[in-house]
């Protein structure tokens, strides 16, 4: 199995990815996605016809509460507390650029 990645394959791909790799690195590789590609064989060897396929092993429930509207605080009340206020809105500094 460990056959089917080459050094050229590894290097080829290091090219278009633009990585300069040397020759241990190539190496290393080679093996890594060698045993990559083992593990998948090993996966593909499985009887797993009668296995249903499946996008999440455990059951997805909602943790959140349910939305219900609720009176929220009085504007004028909340801005009366913050250091700078511009038209109803909280006003910041900048920080990007020169606030342009």
């Amino acid at each position: 199995m460990a056959g089917r990645i080459t050094d050229d394959d590894v290097a080829h791909v290091a090219r278009l990815a633009r990585l300069g790799l040397d020759p241990d690195d190539v190496q290393r590789a080679v093996a890594e996605l060698g045993a990559v590609l083992e593990h998948f064989a090993d996966i593909d060897a499985l009887e797993l016809d009668a296995v249903e396929p499946m996008a999440q092993p455990y059951p997805l429930t909602n943790v959140l509460r349910e939305d219900v509207v609720t009176t929220s605080l009085d504007r004028d009340e909340v801005l009366a507390q913050a250091p700078d206020a511009v038209d109803g809105r909280f006003a910041v500094p900048p920080i990007l650029g020169d606030g342009a």
